[in-house]
């Protein structure tokens, strides 16, 4: 496969994540947190939870897990938590951080499996939805952008590996 054509470029994708960035300081702020534990998914959020992060102007814990949900351009729908949180988010403010909203079933589980561990609160934030894909009505708190149904790499996202160092999002040719 190879790339189509750009969808979101550099200065457009680093204005968003300004503008969540703010928005979510404004609602930690309004709940007296001066802290928050920001869990980024792996691997396709990390360029996002990077840029993100940085933008964030209260206390904050990094803390990732690796969930295992694609084979190739297909969910599996059955999402699988290869790596766990390193640290404990009882009585913390959470925030997940993800690259792609698809689905709704890895979002989802996170989310479920964090609030089991006592937390004060469990937030999500996603750059892209793809809200025609979903089929459980999760819904992000934070949205970078709503996409249509196509298949995104770059920015972290990548189709077998490939792609995630593209500073640009841009969708796949398909056959």
């Amino acid at each position: 496969m190879e790339v189509d054509k750009i969808l979101f470029a550099p200065e457009e994708i680093r204005a968003r994540v300004r503008e969540l960035a703010a928005k979510i300081n404004a609602h930690y702020v309004g709940l007296g947190a001066d802290s928050v534990t920001v869990v980024g998914v792996l691997k396709g959020a990390v360029v996002f939870f990077a840029d993100l992060v940085r933008e964030l102007k209260l206390g904050v814990e990094f803390d990732f897990v690796k969930v295992s949900s694609y084979v190739g351009t297909e969910s599996t729908r059955e999402p699988k938590l290869t790596l766990d949180l390193s640290g404990s988010v009882t009585h913390k403010h959470v925030l997940i951080v993800e690259d792609i909203l698809d689905t709704g079933h890895t979002l989802r589980f996170l989310s479920d499996n964090i609030k089991t561990r006592e937390p004060l609160s469990v937030q999500t934030a996603t750059l892209f939805d793809k809200p025609s894909r979903r089929e459980n009505g999760f819904v992000a708190d934070y949205v970078g952008f709503e996409i249509p149904d196509l298949f995104i790499v770059g920015y972290g996202l990548d189709c077998d590996g490939e792609y995630r160092q593209l500073p640009f999002v841009a969708s796949l040719k398909t056959k």
